[in-house]
């Protein structure tokens, strides 16, 4: 029993007491907390009760604040009106002051119209009475001594104008003629340039006779070569120890001459050694161009072209033009421009620069159907010259009218480069026979009574009689002379032909 009782009643005893202390301790723990709860809950309030007055004082402050800075800015304009005010009622009473001073000067002034226009009929009608003191004095009407009074005055008048305008001419004339000489003489004082011979060929020089035929090769090869990458043609006649190079293209001719030299002193000559060569020469001839084209811009002090226009420049250190080079011809004309633009006070730089550019059309490849004046205007239009240099380029041989000064003085500067002692190497014989020969074709044309060759060959003016040839006649007339000119003559440049029709009727009084 005892046993049971320990195994059995003890262990339910002690689940009892287990529970009960469990069931004390859940008690007191829930109290405990419902105490903690109550604290929280009235620290809560407490903090939301200090909060909300908190942000209640600061609200009354910011209004308080706000409501000060209002009043604040309300005195202020209020201030600034009253100023405003005031400035107005300033303004009012100047404006009152000033409008009664006009007022009282429109009366002055009304009373001054009303004196005046009492004088003014009092002398109306003493200049009437005077008027007709005059008319029965000198038994003329108004109108008529108006208009006799008018008349000399306007015979007065042209004779003193007259006078006066012969002598100007004559003074303008004689000052005009012999400032020109003075100005023509001291360019041409100044100007002293190299002339070259205006030649399609150049020779080159050889060691002995037997390089000839390593230049012609194995069938004629390097030879072809050399005339295929460079488009001339290499003469190899019995001209001992020299070869011939003929070519139209001075650029061409001058890129064969070199390198051929450069293979005959190298002694290498095959086709891949002369393609070689003629590709590092046309190169540096490239290179000498765009040279040139600066050393003359840097030799005049302008300022610089673009990239085309000092190539086209450049180019034209390799041609000639009657054994004159046309580069050292266009420095000339430039510099003598420039002179006359200075003695004139006009624009230099522009005058030089019309004048360098003037032939520059003869550096750019032609159609055939524009001269190089032409061709040059184009040239100096795209690269954004001015009107009036454009304008001397296209005039400078008179086949359009100069639009300024620059473009006469282009022209004589031209003239006097060309027609300088030694400036150019064409004969006088030929030059006359050219001559000769454009009057003689036109002569033979029925119809023509005159012809005269004008401006060194470049214009051809022909006279024709009125009775065989009438105004549709003379233009064909004018188209078959120059067809006849183009097939039978040689000649630089363009001529112009101009057929001359005219009516003259004389008759003598008895």
């Amino acid at each position: 029993m005892v046993n049971i009782i320990l195994y059995v009643v003890l262990p339910f005893i002690g689940v009892i007491a287990g529970w009960l202390l469990r069931w004390l301790f859940s008690k007191l723990q829930l109290s405990s907390n419902e105490q903690k709860a109550a604290r929280i809950k009235s620290e809560a309030i407490k903090e939301a009760e200090t909060a909300k007055t908190r942000m209640l004082l600061e609200a009354k402050e910011s209004l308080l604040k706000d409501r000060n800075q209002a009043e604040k800015e309300i005195r202020e304009r209020r201030g600034e009106i009253q100023r405003m005010e005031r400035r107005l009622l300033q303004k009012e009473e100047t404006l009152d002051e000033k409008s009664a001073a006009a007022d009282k000067k429109r009366k002055e002034l009304a009373d001054w119209e009303d004196r005046l226009s009492g004088r003014e009929k009092q002398i109306s009608g003493q200049e009437e009475q005077l008027i007709r003191k005059l008319e029965q004095v000198s038994a003329l009407s108004r109108e008529e001594a108006k208009k006799q009074i008018i008349e000399l005055m306007q015979d007065e008048a042209k004779r003193d104008a007259q006078e006066l305008l012969q002598k100007i001419e004559q003074e303008a004339q004689l000052v005009a003629e012999q400032k020109a000489r003075e100005f023509l003489i001291a360019s041409i004082q100044r100007i002293a340039v190299e002339v070259t011979s205006d030649v399609t060929i150049s020779t080159v020089s050889l060691p002995n006779d037997d390089m000839k035929g390593r230049i012609i090769g194995r069938e004629g090869r390097n030879i072809r070569t050399l005339e295929t990458l460079t488009g001339v043609d290499v003469v190899i006649d019995d001209t001992p120890e020299a070869v011939v190079i003929s070519c139209f293209d001075p650029i061409r001719k001058e890129v064969a001459k070199i390198a051929l030299e450069r293979l005959i002193q190298d002694g290498r000559i095959h086709p891949a050694r002369i393609e070689e060569i003629v590709q590092k020469v046309v190169k540096e001839v490239a290179r000498k161009i765009i040279e040139e084209g600066e050393k003359v811009l840097y030799d005049l002090s302008l300022p610089g072209l673009p990239q085309e226009g000092i190539k086209a420049l450049g180019r034209l250190h390799y041609r000639t033009s009657y054994g004159q080079n046309v580069l050292q011809h266009s420095k000339e004309v430039a510099i003598i421009s420039g002179m006359i633009a200075a003695e004139l006070g006009l624009d230099a730089v522009k005058a030089k620069r019309a004048g360098l550019l003037h032939d520059v059309g003869k550096a750019i490849e032609s159609d055939g159907f524009s001269n190089h004046a032409e061709l040059g205007a184009e040239l100096a239009k795209r690269i954004g010259e001015d009107k009036q240099v454009v304008n001397a380029i296209l005039a400078h041989h008179g086949d359009v009218e100069a639009e300024s000064i620059y473009a006469t003085i282009v022209q004589v500067a031209d003239s006097v480069s060309a027609a300088r002692p030694g400036a150019r190497r064409e004969s006088i014989d030929d030059y006359i026979k050219r001559l000769e020969n454009l009057e003689k074709i036109s002569m033979s044309f029925a119809g023509v009574e005159k012809a005269f060759a004008m401006q060194a060959g470049r214009e051809l003016r022909v006279l024709v009689d009125t009775d065989k040839v009438n105004d549709v006649e003379a233009k064909d007339l004018a188209k078959s002379i120059a067809k006849r000119i183009e097939d039978e003559l040689k000649y630089p440049g363009r001529i112009k032909v101009t057929i001359i029709r005219e009516t003259r009727v004389v008759e003598y009084a008895r």
